[in-house]
């Protein structure tokens, strides 16, 4: 290489730093101004509210996102998620889901779902999407007083509980330290696939109880799932094929820490 081309490539190359810092420094100066422009108003909100009462039916869901944004979405529409709904399993029942959100954010349990409508609010954005709502054959929470408990699953309940800093709807066990509580139903109507979540309840539990929770799925006394969560999993999902028609179904929460609040809810579904 010539001596002149050497020097190019040396202008060249010490060119790169100064454009990496001249086009950082062109993002920073689009990001002060566009993100007050995606800041929402209190104006934009009741827009957005209004929209959703116009249009909202019972039945329908309606979420937040991100999660964050939640106390804020529950100011505005809270009347429209009555506790059965806020403490749901999923949103797999919901023909009509009503996503509101802010900042390009995505409900989880928006994923999957057909846009029907979508509309923005200045900085809010709501839209409305449709699915095959499933169709459930045992509401496993729901028919708690069908099942037979052993061990220290006598003192396990149905309950509106706290797990992943939301509320859930779920069966609560807790087991001793290095023990298991057991449940089981034993005639349980299953269709195609049983559904489920599973989480540690109880935030301050969280914090001062560090060991995870299982929680074993048994069908006609054989194992079909094992789920371990821990005190940042949130509501863990699970699910297994099954055969449609009646079958012994068991769960069995354990943990090698005492205080372990086991916490699931599941849904036999066609």
């Amino acid at each position: 290489m010539s001596a002149r081309w050497r020097g190019l490539a040396r202008l060249a190359a010490g060119m790169v730093p100064a454009l990496a810092i001249l086009v950082l420094a062109m993002w920073e100066v689009f990001a002060t101004l566009a993100v007050p422009a995606r800041v929402a108003t209190e104006a934009d909100w009741a827009a957005a509210e209004a929209e959703v009462r116009a249009g909202w039916k019972a039945g329908d869901l309606i979420v937040f996102a991100p999660r964050w944004v939640d106390p804020v979405g529950r100011l505005h529409l809270g009347d429209l998620i009555p506790i059965d709904v806020a403490g749901r399993m999923d949103a797999a029942r919901f023909a009509r889901i009503w996503e509101v959100s802010i900042r390009g954010a995505r409900a989880a349990d928006a994923r999957g779902a057909r846009v029907a409508s979508s509309r923005s609010h200045g900085g809010v954005k709501v839209r409305l999407l449709e699915q095959t709502p499933a169709r459930v054959r045992t509401d496993f929470v729901a028919a708690f007083a069908a099942a037979r408990s052993e061990g220290a699953s006598a003192g396990a309940s149905p309950i509106l509980e706290e797990v992943g800093f939301a509320p859930h709807r779920c069966i609560r066990i807790e087991p001793p330290a290095g023990g298991s509580g057991k449940l089981t139903w034993p005639a349980a109507d299953l269709g195609s696939k049983l559904v489920g979540h599973v989480g540690l309840a109880d935030v301050f539990t969280r914090r001062d109880i560090r060991g995870p929770g299982k929680l074993e799925l048994l069908i006609g006394g054989k194992p079909v799932a094992t789920t371990i969560v821990g005190v940042d999993s949130g509501w863990v999902r699970f699910e297994v094929a099954t055969t449609p028609g009646p079958a012994e179904v068991t769960f069995i929460a354990s943990a090698t820490d005492p205080r372990r609040l086991i916490c699931f809810a599941a849904e036999a579904r066609e």
